[in-house]
């Protein structure tokens, strides 16, 4: 077990717990360290700097910034690939492989691919590979061996991951001094705040860096005490923004969950990210940025190094040098690359400390194979140009600071532009769209005074912007500070090359200036030809210094070059938290209860619980047939409560629904029902269900279960524009219902029903009738999904338990049977009616679902009309059709299997199933048009990769003349 040698005494180290000892493995060898380091930490208080190997030339690479704004240290734990283990918390027992290594991380074999780098220069892929004919196959299989930077293990179970929804008026995002003076300006007003840190702990660089001789830990303190203090301000620490979307949609990953939050106002105040010198050997691991220095220090009491060499184009990088210097660093020298030390506190100290400091100085070179160990100095003659002489200082360690860019990319993803601003020598966000605001750091300002004041600035407009008002109102908003000046370039080519622009995608700055040469000289265009930003950091550390040498190939400025877009997600996200278990409300049916006490394995349907099926002493196959035929033969009972209900009432509700559906409602007779079909503006099937007749004013409309939340909204946001004198009501919950179906089912509710007049020329099929059933307040239609003679039965939902045992009393006798939504598929099937979501997608339309007899030809206008007008003058390109499989073991097909020809795919099974009615196994799928005239033969692939035969018939399979279902 190594030793933690490079740790320092207490206070350093705020964020680890040293009675927490944790044991680790890193490329098979054992280490230590405490809870609250990140594996990089780690890693680093035990000596090891060597972390990874890049992703081209295989050259030894450790963390830059140690918070993960490069992919330098991309490690893979056990099976989750593409880990930053400078972001990654320490666990005890944690397995750490690094990536891209062929061979150990000291001695890759693929470290050879470095001396060839001149035969692959930038855009190679685009030149190479595809002479002669047919050589790409070959050359394929030996790229995608050696690309990538992690294992996937397909035999790795799914673990967990949650998403949670949140709402507030003003989100922050950031826990500095700007970003909790944010919050605490906004919670001022009285309104919901969250504060968002990717940090374990508030107070962002307050925690770290150096901003002049004073400690920050007072101001730092006082700061997170109000906040923690505040009733109305949710912290949200160890928490990173992914992406701000539209309507103040901010997506955020914390640990396993996804958090999905919609704010009224949002904050920026999430810092900036420091800029690396480019150089020779730039990317060896020991070069950091001054506040990764910081970081290990005063975070988690990591020694950076015995001897150090500062890089200084900024003013911080000062404030670096006496933080090495308090931690027992040697600092051999500081290497200005301007003129003259600034005029600064902190430089001045460094002056006062005896530490040299070589004005206009830069370095050649950094030296080191594995490690850095020096530093060739040079004096600067010139915009990126270094003159003779100099002299080799050594050293374990060089910290830079030559410049920061704005960590904007929220208000980026929101629509913000990133201009240059040439006093800075840096980006600056222009054109913040309304409802963001920018603070702090982020938005150019740098003294810590400024900032406190900047972002209570920002926290109050937030706050007014969300409609919140306050007595303490409003605080001074100081004018715009200028922003620290960076260099304006700490750029220096060396002849040799090596000088990385780009640590992700390995790109040198010859490699920038010949993609320009090469006619990419555009910002947006060199980027994809050279991969420049494209790598897992996403530019974070790479896109200041390629827009600089752009502006220098085009002879423009860089505020003329431009820069790239910067895009969600900020960090890589999971599939996992993509595809995590959502917090949605269950809701339960009036007679939910009931379907317990009888043992119904229950499913989700949308948001609702339902019975799948009852129990069988067979177990579920048999439940679902015997389910199935009690229908067929004799009487079943289904809860059909989970049905949209919508009331559409008014004067204007005929013509209404007229423009809502595809078929005709203006002349449908009252007490009458009518099928419904729903398409979308492009001419998509989104929903279906009946319309009821109730008044020439009032339809009582079902919608599908899962769908009829999208179809309320879309009818409020057509009307909002129609202006009709109508209005839409949701009464999914008003109401519940039952479906009575068999050929006993008018018998049994004769009994119970008697007001109404059950005769089948009283109360013909597709008729609606009111009245009462066992006493209860009742609405009755005569429909047939299930394909018999059958009522849905709907009555105020407090009545539920009360309709259900007066059923099931009443069909005792005649050997009533409950059945589930698998039973129901199937006998749908049966029937040939179609599922809205699983028998169509995104694309269905009425035509290619073989629906076009619901779509209405003499109407002028329903949502879609066009649309759907357009596409019947164009070919199908795949139909729905019904088959039967002709094969003796055609039970293997099963949905989404794949329907083939030749090899070729041309549709896929939607539904299938064996019908214990017909003894066969039928099903729905779409195919090729000339494959869907009835007699065709498909070939199914179904499992195992086994193809079986089908034949397309006609629809329905079940009593095509409907004969059952209009008795």
């Amino acid at each position: 077990m190594t030793d933690q040698a490079q740790r320092l005494p207490p206070p350093h180290g705020r964020l680890i717990d040293r009675e927490r000892v944790l044991a680790f493995t890193f490329e098979g060898r054992p280490y230590q360290g405490f809870d609250g380091d990140t594996i990089a930490s780690a890693l680093a208080a035990n000596g090891r700097w060597l972390m990874s190997r890049s992703f081209k030339y295989h050259r030894p690479r450790g963390p830059f910034s140690f918070w993960g704004h490069d992919a330098n240290a991309i490690v893979q734990i056990g099976a989750e690939p593409n880990v930053t283990a400078d972001r990654r918390r320490l666990e005890d027992g944690m397995v750490v492989i690094p990536v891209n290594v062929n061979g150990s991380l000291r001695r890759d074999r693929g470290a050879w691919l470095g001396a060839f780098g001149r035969f692959l220069p930038v855009g190679f892929y685009y030149k190479a590979f595809y002479r002669p004919r047919g050589v790409w196959g070959l050359w394929e299989r030996v790229i995608r061996n050696r690309a990538g930077l992690g294992a996937v293990d397909r035999s790795h179970r799914h673990g967990y991951f949650d998403k949670e929804y949140a709402w507030c008026d003003v989100c922050v995002v950031g826990g500095g001094a700007a970003g909790t003076s944010a919050a605490l300006a906004a919670a001022a007003g009285g309104g919901e705040v969250i504060l968002i840190d990717d940090h374990p702990t508030l107070g962002g660089a307050l925690n770290f860096h150096r901003f002049g001789a004073e400690a920050e830990e007072p101001r730092r303190d006082d700061l997170t005490a109000r906040v923690v203090a505040s009733p109305n301000i949710r912290v949200l620490a160890d928490t990173t923004c992914t992406g701000w979307f539209a309507d103040h949609y901010i997506a955020a990953v914390r640990g396993n969950r996804l958090l999905k939050i919609r704010a009224r106002a949002t904050v920026v105040a999430t810092g900036v990210i420091d800029q690396p010198l480019v150089c020779r050997n730039n990317d060896l691991p020991g070069v950091v940025s001054v506040a990764a220095a910081q970081r290990l220090i005063r975070l988690w009491g990591v020694r950076p190094g015995a001897r150090a060499v500062v890089v200084a184009g900024t003013d911080d990088a000062y404030g670096a040098a006496l933080d090495l210097a308090e931690a027992g660093v040697e600092v051999a020298a500081v290497l200005e690359l301007r003129p003259a030390p600034p005029e600064d506190p902190r430089a001045a100290a460094v002056a006062a400390r005896g530490i040299r400091i070589l004005a206009g100085h830069a370095p050649r070179q950094f030296l080191g194979r594995l490690h850095v160990n020096g530093v060739e100095a040079a004096p600067v003659t010139g915009e990126g140009e270094l003159g003779p002489g100099g002299e080799a200082i050594a050293c374990d360690l060089v910290c830079v600071g030559v410049g920061a860019i704005p960590a904007a990319h929220l208000l980026c993803h929101a629509g913000a532009r990133i201009g240059y601003d040439e006093a800075a020598a840096t980006f600056r966000v222009e054109d913040i769209p309304d409802g963001l605001f920018a603070a702090g750091a982020a938005n150019g300002v740098h003294d810590v005074e400024a900032l406190a004041a900047d972002g209570a600035g920002a926290g109050w407009q937030a706050a007014r912007h969300a409609g919140l008002e306050g007595s303490a109102w409003p605080p001074p908003i100081p004018e715009p500070a200028a922003a620290a000046p960076g260099h304006p370039w700490p750029i220096f080519p060396h002849p040799r090359g090596k000088d990385f622009v780009d640590f992700d995608e390995d790109l040198q700055v010859a490699d920038i200036l010949n993609a320009a040469a090469d006619g990419f000289e555009h910002v947006q265009l060199l980027k994809r030809y050279s991969t420049a930003g494209m790598g897992p950091s996403q530019g974070r550390h790479s896109s200041l210094a390629t827009s600089r040498l752009a502006a220098k190939a085009m002879s423009a400025s860089v505020a003329e070059a431009g820069t790239t877009t910067w895009r969600p997600p900020y960090i890589p996200e999971s599939f996992g938290h993509l595809t995590g278990r959502s917090f949605q409300p269950v809701r339960h049916t009036a007679m939910h209860h009931r379907h317990l006490e009888l043992g119904a394995e229950m499913m989700l349907a949308g948001l609702w619980l339902r019975p799948a099926y009852y129990p069988h002493a067979d177990g579920r196959a048999a439940a679902i047939r015997e389910e199935a035929l009690a229908v067929r033969n004799n009487l079943g009972l289904i809860d059909v409560s989970t049905l949209g209900g919508l009331e559409i009432r008014g004067p204007d509700a005929a013509e209404f629904m007229n423009r809502m559906y595809t078929f005709a409602y203006l002349k449908q007779p009252v007490g009458r029902a009518r099928y419904v079909l729903m398409t979308d503006e492009t001419g998509v099937v989104v929903d279906d269900g009946v319309a009821c007749r109730l008044h020439d004013d009032h339809f009582y409309t079902t919608a599908t279960t899962g769908n009829v939340e999208g179809v309320y909204r879309q009818m409020l946001f057509w009307n909002a524009q129609w202006r009709l004198e109508v209005n839409v009501t949701h009464v999914t919950s008003t109401w519940c219902g039952v479906n009575l179906a068999g050929p006993k089912s008018r018998d049994v509710l004769a009994g119970l029903c008697g007001d109404v007049d059950l005769g089948a020329e009283a109360f013909p099929y597709m008729g609606v009738r009111t009245g009462t059933v066992a006493g209860l307040p009742a609405r009755l239609i005569r429909v047939g999904f299930v394909g018999e003679l059958g009522y849905e039965i709907h009555v105020p939902a407090g009545y539920g338990e009360a309709l259900w045992d007066a059923m099931m009393a009443a069909g005792r006798a005649a050997g009533i049977r409950p059945f589930g939504v698998e039973a129901q598929r199937l006998l749908r099937l049966e029937k040939g009616h179609i599922i809205i979501g699983q028998d169509t997608d995104g694309l269905t339309t009425p035509q290619e679902a073989a629906m076009s007899w619901a779509v209405s030809r003499r109407k002028p206008f329903f949502v879609g009309g066009r649309a759907v007008a357009i596409r019947e003058k164009r070919p199908l390109t795949r139909q729905l059709v019904g088959f039967e499989v002709t094969a003796d073991s055609p039970t293997s097909i099963e949905e989404c299997h794949l329907v083939l020809r030749g090899g070729e795919i041309t549709g896929r099974v939607t539904s299938v199933s064996l019908s214990p009615t017909l003894g066969k196994v039928i099903g729905l799928a779409y195919v090729a048009p000339d494959q869907a005239q009835a007699g065709s033969v498909i070939e199914v692939k179904a499992a195992g990769g086994a193809i079986v035969s089908a034949r397309v018939v006609e629809l329905p399979f079940y009593d095509p003349e409907n004969r059952r279902q209009e008795l």
